[in-house]
């Protein structure tokens, strides 16, 4: 097979149906660290209403937190890749075992061009035609995943999960978005403008209050609620950042090694955030106070965080408090430090939030 061309978010399927998002944009050669997020019944089933998924007469489940990397380390251990630079294994799909691309931009084209179009596929069309109006965007520009890149989607239940590409669309989509939201005609909503949002949300992170969660999603934009007049329902709308093909830099090097140093708690100054809107994100900054961990912290020149509670979260110029794993990343010609927000048994202590 020739050497495939994935990026954050694309799909891929397995010969057992499984279903896998590609993480991010740094893979080790011919293989892609990955989510799994679907599985078929016949290997797979979950007691969670919001699991399940049918397409026809195939039924899926969704896998939550980490549902799906124990299920990959316990029962299909092929699709577990080893990650030199972290000298461990990692969830992940060699090109030999992909069967199937989804890829989020195609798909959503088959969307659009749909005729005639259920109550969903009309909403899309009217929040595209909304925004791209709007910003100054192409539909090209945009992408869907989650039910609708799989057809899973429920015509009068399912969301629309929208994929933006590119920083410079990000950033003319929230400007847009912004205007959007103060105007008392749109049909285009905070979706966390009323703690309405976070009303029996299951809430398990320890250093960081549901009501941060909501005062920091509010001020990200992506997250929208479209009053849809056709079907008459609030329709939850997200809008994903995904990298343009000409941004993505492959970091990933088996020469390189990322070794955990202990954990931290540091209060930083965020220098650089252009990086942020993107999984992983990633915030260079410069550490003001150290409050726990070993000396090196004093020294630790960015944050990267691969969860998406984490994505957006602090500006520039912003005062952070950062909680995680303190990593030493060496390089053949040089090393540095940094906090990663990720995996790992302490989850639900992490934190990246605005101080105050």
């Amino acid at each position: 097979m020739a050497a495939l061309k994935l990026r954050d978010r694309d799909a891929i399927i397995t010969e057992e149906g499984l279903i896998f998002r590609v993480f991010g944009y740094s893979h080790p050669s011919k293989s892609y660290v990955c989510d799994v997020e679907y599985a078929p019944s016949n290997i797979f089933k979950s007691d969670n209403p919001k699991a399940f998924r049918n397409e026809g007469q195939n039924v899926f489940y969704k896998f939550y937190e980490d549902e799906g990397w124990k299920f990959v380390e316990s029962k299909y251990t092929r699709y577990m890749i080893f990650h030199e630079m972290l000298r461990q294994n990692v969830v992940g799909v060699s090109d030999n075992g992909v069967l199937e691309i989804r890829r989020p931009e195609a798909i959503l084209q088959e969307c659009i061009g749909t005729l005639p179009k259920d109550e969903l596929l009309t909403a899309l069309q009217s929040v595209l035609d909304t925004v791209t109006e709007s910003a100054g965007l192409r539909f090209q520009d945009f992408g869907v995943f989650g039910s609708l890149l799989h057809g899973f989607y429920h015509p009068k239940f399912s969301d629309i999960d929208l994929i933006v590409y590119g920083r410079r669309n990000v950033a003319k989509l929230c400007e847009t978005l912004k205007e959007l939201y103060e105007a008392d005609s749109s049909p285009l909503k905070n979706e966390f403008e009323t703690e309405q949002s976070i009303e029996g949300k299951n809430w398990r992170f320890r250093n960081f209050s549901l009501e941060e969660y909501l005062w920091h999603q509010r001020r990200k934009l992506i997250y929208a609620l479209f009053d849809d007049a056709r079907s008459g329902r609030k329709i939850k709308t997200e809008f994903e950042p995904v990298k343009d093909w000409k941004e993505i830099n492959n970091e990933y090097s088996p020469k390189t090694r990322i070794l955990r140093r202990g954990w931290t708690k540091i209060l930083a100054t965020v220098t650089d955030a252009s990086q942020a809107p993107f999984i992983p994100s990633i915030y260079d900054i410069e550490p003001q106070q150290v409050l726990e961990g070993p000396r090196e912290v004093t020294e630790v020149r960015r944050i990267v965080s691969y969860m998406e509670e984490f994505r957006m979260q602090a500006r520039d110029g912003e005062t952070a408090y950062v909680e995680g794993n303190l990593e030493e990343v060496t390089t053949p010609k040089s090393s540095f430090y940094q906090i990663a927000l990720t995996y790992c048994e302490r989850y639900y202590e992490q934190v990246l939030k605005v101080k105050n």
